[in-house]
């Protein structure tokens, strides 16, 4: 049985973890320090952004969490030492890699200014990240149905990539609303990525 229930900071440290797997952060750096300091960027800027945060448990063991950005809520997870660390992290990342890192962030919003011409979303899914050691399946599923309860009727959207296991938006009635052929370039490695917009109205 999965059970849904609202974050916990205990477990912010086990949600950075999925996320290195879930989110291929490994394909961008090598050494374990470094991988472990972005993963903690990485959930501490989407929890900054966050109005919603939904954690899934199998049999009391947490598995999963979904973060959401939905217009005209609060921002229930910000704190200011967050946005502290979250801008720090990306002077150190420009001065390390230069502007070979803003490709994602321009290719993203790119494509939500493409999507807006025609469309006006209620909100984004900023997070979400299964432990993939979880032998229950439907981890994703039950973390995508506890929001789409709640915001029934909205347009919601989200960026993923060719990275990430994006079929499975595609299982739950995403559409893929835009698309772009990005190289993040790090110096020491080169990385072609596609990345997609994918948007419903649930």
């Amino acid at each position: 049985m999965i059970e849904i229930k609202q974050i916990q900071r205990r477990d912010y440290q086990k949600a950075q973890s999925f996320a290195v797997e879930g989110m291929h952060l490994n394909w961008y750096l090598d050494q374990t320090w470094a991988l472990a300091l972005y993963s903690k960027y990485v959930w501490y800027m989407e929890l900054n952004r966050a109005t919603r945060a939904y954690s899934a448990y199998v049999d009391g063991e947490f598995a999963g969490v979904l973060l959401a950005d939905m217009k005209g809520e609060t921002k229930r997870y910000r704190s200011i030492w967050r946005s502290i660390l979250v801008k720090s992290f990306e002077i150190l990342q420009w001065i390390a890699a230069g502007n070979g890192v803003g490709a994602y962030d321009h290719a993203n919003r790119e494509m939500l200014s493409a999507f807006c011409k025609n469309h006006h979303p209620d909100g984004e899914i900023v997070f979400l990240a299964a432990d993939p050691a979880c032998k229950m399946k439907g981890v994703g599923s039950a973390l995508l149905s506890a929001l789409e309860a709640e915001v029934h009727g909205k347009q919601i959207y989200l960026y993923t990539d060719n990275a990430c296991t994006y079929q499975f938006y595609e299982r739950r009635g995403f559409e893929k609303s835009e698309e772009r052929e990005i190289l993040i370039d790090l110096g020491h490695k080169k990385i072609p990525l596609t990345c997609f917009l994918y948007s419903k109205t649930v």
